[in-house]
């Protein structure tokens, strides 16, 4: 029987990862996931997916620039443009 944890592997899988800088600009800030999770508002298991590279929505893009400290207008230091 599948659980779908099968579909979201393969999910994963086949789509293109999104490359970003969460986990490089986390560390430099001496921020655990857990920390960032809570001042963006967002589960850590989601910042885990974004460091990872699985794609995300915009806000969730917005709430994590917010919660590093920096301002929208400074996207591209955490999600850069591929």
């Amino acid at each position: 029987m599948d659980t779908g944890s099968s579909i979201l592997k393969k999910s994963t899988r086949d789509s293109a990862l999104v490359h970003n800088k969460v986990k490089e600009v986390r560390e430099k800030h001496l921020m655990s996931k857990a920390e960032l999770a809570r001042k963006a508002g967002l589960s850590a298991l989601t910042i885990d997916r974004v460091e990872r590279g699985i794609p995300c929505r915009m806000d969730t893009k917005r709430k994590i620039i917010l919660a590093l400290g920096y301002q929208l207008k400074d996207k591209d230091k955490v999600f850069p443009e591929n």
